[in-house]
């Protein structure tokens, strides 16, 4: 298996095949961002759970998705914004709003990871990691 160049592009192509493929959780190596990213998820209602669990002495992070009544994915888009060839950094008055506010954007900014909205509030800029709708 080759070495993943950008992990949180990896972890978004994985959460999109379990969802294509009606899986109730994917697991993936966990790292600080995979688990803040999930974090946010979990927080914004995108995923029911997350976790990270202990196999075979490395961390493994298991997220577990969401779905409604009718067994359709609340997650309809995930979109890599910036990637390693080309990083998308925004000012506080830049922050994209994902579908006009119905979506979140997920930025790293100096004050941590946190969605769009609450990089507006706190008055930072940063990287636009993901848009998620």
């Amino acid at each position: 298996m080759a070495a993943v160049t950008d992990p949180i592009a990896d972890m978004l192509t994985q959460i999109r095949n379990g969802i294509g493929a009606r899986h109730s959780r994917v697991d993936m190596p966990a790292s600080k961002l995979r688990v803040a990213i999930a974090a946010i998820l979990k927080e914004e209602g995108y995923i029911s759970s997350y976790k990270i669990v202990d196999e075979d002495k490395k961390k493994v992070l298991r997220i577990n998705l969401r779905y409604d009544a009718m067994g359709e994915s609340v997650i309809s888009t995930l979109e890599r914004v910036s990637k390693p060839g080309r990083r998308v950094y925004v000012s506080v008055d830049r922050i994209p709003r994902v579908l006009g506010g119905m979506g979140v954007s997920i930025l790293t900014t100096p004050k941590g990871v946190m969605t769009g909205k609450k990089a507006r509030k706190a008055g930072v800029g940063g990287e636009v990691l993901c848009n998620i709708s």
